[in-house]
């Protein structure tokens, strides 16, 4: 009976151990799923999944739905960031911080890291207040700094250094408060780096932002990179902070920004994980140029074992139809005669459009484009509809006059055919521009854009 007894409760000890992660969203979400990640740097390691339950509650005399969902995790859950998402893509996740503690958030789905407010997790509670009270502070500095920039009034000189001394006063609470705290980390790392004077001119004041934007972070620490903290502060920096007017401005300060990035991340598999987070974020945005840099210059540079082939091959199909490429090359036949388009010899450019007699946006456009293109007889253009079946095509295109006309069907799905695959197509109407040689010059994401193209075209785009 002892031996029962201790059996009994030591496994009502384990039970008890577990932590909960409970969340309530307001109003509910449409699916009715939740997933429990924890954040490794750029990426998620699956921890657990539960349903979210529907219930009408009371509020203020009037009659809320509200979804409510539940996730536990073990007593030896490892303390860090972790996030619970509720949708395929999108803003669709909420993140919070574990150590060994309950947690109970509030939140709207559309809008939840500006809703997301702790019941329960003094972590997560401190943390929040932070932010909001930094935010708060930083916003006032940066509106008396922009004001001061436009007509050099002392009184904002006099109400920048007092709204400084806050700010200070502010960082210096939170890091006594959330001394001992998983938090802390998080809190000194974001500590903001403002001058304590105000900038007479625009340019110092930019290039300070700039200059000083990883001042207080530090990349070799585990626990900032075991969550979204750094790889958010190097998307900010990249891809936002540092912006030009012009495409190939922009591409100079991608490949700066980049560089400043890697002369900061020194651990071998950190690094490796940045380097493939920015190859992915570019490529996705079908920019070859950046993504070839970036093999190149740092992912080739790494030890061997630290490469990953497949990771590559994936990379560089995404791209083998992007701006700077040589067209992948296909063949078609118009009634007796056989042409391809890495032979094609009848025009100065190139516009290849791919589009569906199923896609009724391509019904409204391919009308449009045809007559526009009229006016443009230099350029030739090559109309590859994505069809499950000819017949339709067939008697589409006989008022397509002057075009080439190409057709990809599959058995199964339209979409799996060999040429829309490797042009890594995902919908209709899309359009490629080329030159002579049957690289890509351009890729306007519309008709409109086609027209500005051809109307208003720029050198730069070639």
């Amino acid at each position: 009976m002892k031996r029962l007894l201790a059996l009994l409760i030591f496994v009502t000890s384990i039970a008890n151990a577990q932590y909960s992660v409970k969340g309530t969203m307001t109003p509910p979400e449409e699916s009715d799923w939740v997933i429990l990640y924890k954040i490794e740097g750029a990426k998620q390691k699956f921890i657990s999944n539960s349903t979210i339950v529907f219930e009408d509650v009371n509020i203020g005399g009037n009659t809320q739905k509200v979804g409510r969902f539940e996730l536990n995790l073990p007593p030896d859950a490892k303390e860090g960031a972790y996030r619970v998402t509720y949708r395929n893509s999108g803003a669709g996740f909420v993140d919070f911080f574990f150590n060994k503690e309950n947690i109970e958030f509030v939140f709207n789905p559309v809008y939840p890291e500006e809703s997301i407010v702790f019941t329960k997790s003094r972590e997560n509670k401190v943390y929040r207040e932070y932010l909001d009270a930094i935010a708060t502070m930083q916003r006032s500095i940066d509106s008396l700094q922009v004001e001061y920039l436009k007509n050099e009034d002392k009184k904002f000189k006099k109400a920048y250094k007092k709204a400084y001394k806050e700010q200070e006063e502010i960082q210096e609470i939170y890091e006594g408060k959330s001394e001992g705290m998983l938090v802390n980390t998080f809190i000194e790392a974001s500590k903001p780096t403002n001058s304590s004077s105000i900038f007479d001119d625009t340019q110092e004041y930019l290039d300070h932002v700039v200059g000083n934007f990883f001042k207080n972070v530090d990349f070799s620490d585990s626990k900032l990179y075991s969550s979204p903290f750094i790889v958010d502060k190097i998307t900010n920096y990249v891809f936002y902070l540092n912006i030009a007017e012009s495409q190939s401005a922009q591409q100079e300060l991608y490949k700066e920004s980049i560089a400043k990035v890697m002369g900061l991340v020194k651990d071998k598999k950190v690094r490796k994980e940045v380097i493939e987070y920015l190859i992915t974020r570019f490529a996705n945005a079908r920019n070859s140029e950046i993504v070839d840099g970036l093999f190149a210059d740092y992912y080739d540079k790494l030890p061997s074992d630290f490469q990953d082939q497949k990771f590559r091959d994936d990379k560089v199909a995404l791209l083998r139809a992007t701006v700077g490429r040589i067209a992948p090359d296909f063949s078609w036949k118009e009634g007796e005669n056989e042409y391809k388009l890495s032979s094609l010899n009848d025009g100065e450019k190139y516009l290849l459009v791919f589009w569906s007699t199923g896609c009724s946006h391509c019904l409204k456009e391919i009308p449009q484009l045809h007559s526009f293109m009229k006016t443009h007889n230099k350029t030739s253009v090559i109309a590859f509809g994505i069809e499950q079946a000819e017949p339709e095509w067939t008697a589409y295109i006989k008022q397509l006059d002057g075009w080439h006309n190409a057709i990809g069907t599959h058995p199964d799905n339209k979409w799996e055919n060999e040429v829309v695959r490797t042009y890594q197509l995902v919908g209709t109407p899309t359009y490629f521009i080329l030159n002579q040689d049957k690289k890509i010059i351009a890729m306007p994401n519309s008709f409109e854009d086609v027209k500005d193209y051809f109307e208003n075209g720029s050198a730069e785009k070639e």
